[in-house]
């Protein structure tokens, strides 16, 4: 590497959140690491031998997301936001393909199938919605519609294809993810109080029309029933007890259905113990609380909301995934970031995770150009 180069990368590493980046490369690894335990009983079962092949495509996977993850970080406020654009808008078109000619799974239809990869758009919604409301919020200028509606409306169109797939988890995921933008942004009491009144309703709608959300919910309030997968994700962890039984020992993973995505917790907890299913969390706290410590320390608003709103929705996917593995939360399909087998999920998190990354940089310029977005939705000023 040249000196100019050396220069760079020196320059890039002291401006970075480098305590949420290790945490990211840790997670990243670990992730590789249980997908190799999980890919024999993804691939085959109890009586039928498995291989390899879903652990050697995640590395393929992984090296692709840290070169999204590296391309990412170093983007500008304007690119950030311009990419963001982009992304949400192609996700919301996909979603929408994936609605009427993607991959039926389950009874919902979420992803498309590209042969050697089986994409869900949904998965970028996220990062798209996490940027663009919060460069809503963060405008400095008056809007013609208060902007907490603004940034609704924006979300408005992923809601209703989620809804319509069906995706409660995600609807309920992108939703969370709105409010806590809201929250960081200083919203008042009443809007606090008329979100939780309506995350109530909603949640009660779901329940009345969605089969498998009342199906769900009944069984985990149930004292006399436990939930098929959510049994053998505990019974997993009480094999594997504090240290685990050992790397490819496990047995209870090959009667798991998703071991190698949805409960890849519950493998780690076999076969590795309490010992790294808490290292895990620890990672995730640490990633969580430094970038949103690093947010709140940024000059510039948008960057505080950014910065914020990306960490949280990382944190409300993990919280998830591990609470439906240890019986915390209804059984809910959602994969846990960066170490749940799949191309889609591992691109949308390292995406997710760039961008906190670039909006709680510290930049050598000051003032740096910003793009107005939102400038057709301010109120005319009188000449």
């Amino acid at each position: 590497m040249s000196a100019h180069g050396r220069r760079d990368a020196s320059n890039w590493w002291r401006s970075m959140d480098r305590a949420a980046l290790v945490a990211m490369v840790a997670l990243i690894v670990l992730g590789l690491v249980l997908a190799f335990a999980a890919s024999p009983a993804a691939t085959g079962g109890p009586m039928t031998e498995g291989d390899f092949r879903y652990a050697v495509k995640q590395i393929a996977f992984a090296a692709m997301a840290v070169m999204i993850l590296a391309a990412t970080s170093v983007l500008s406020l304007r690119m950030i936001k311009v990419s963001a654009t982009v992304i949400y808008i192609a996700a919301v078109i996909g979603s929408a393909i994936a609605l009427f000619a993607g991959h039926e799974a389950f009874g919902a239809r979420r992803s498309i199938d590209l042969g050697f990869l089986t994409l869900q758009p949904s998965e970028f919604l996220k990062p798209g919605f996490a940027v663009l409301a919060a460069a809503v919020l963060a405008d400095r200028e008056k809007l013609i519609i208060r902007k907490e509606f603004a940034a609704l409306i924006i979300a408005a169109p992923a809601l209703l294809i989620l809804v319509k797939q069906p995706d409660v988890g995600q609807t309920a995921l992108l939703l969370a993810l709105w409010g806590a933008l809201l929250f960081f942004n200083g919203v008042s009491y009443v809007w606090i109080s008329a979100l939780g009144g309506a995350s109530a309703a909603l949640g009660g709608l779901a329940y009345l029309l969605f089969p498998h959300v009342h199906h769900r919910i009944n069984q985990y309030f149930d004292p006399q029933q436990t939930p098929y997968q959510a049994g053998l994700a505990l019974k997993a962890f009480a094999h594997g007890g504090l240290a685990g039984v050992g790397p490819g020992a496990g047995t209870v993973k090959y009667h798991l259905p998703e071991a190698h995505s949805d409960f890849i917790f519950a493998v780690a907890g076999e076969e590795f113990g309490i010992v790294l299913c808490g290292a895990i969390v620890i990672l995730f706290c640490v990633l969580c609380v430094s970038l949103l410590l690093r947010s709140a320390r940024m000059s510039d608003p948008f960057s505080k909301l950014a910065g914020a709103g990306l960490a949280i929705v990382v944190a409300l996917q993990a919280f998830i995934n591990m609470g439906v593995a240890v019986s915390l939360l209804p059984t809910k399909g959602m994969t846990l970031p960066f170490i749940s087998y799949g191309g889609s999920s591992l691109f949308a998190v390292a995406l997710t995770m760039g961008f906190a990354l670039a909006v709680t940089r510290q930049r050598s310029k000051i003032g740096e150009a910003d793009f107005d977005l939102f400038g057709f939705l301010r109120e005319a000023r009188p000449a």
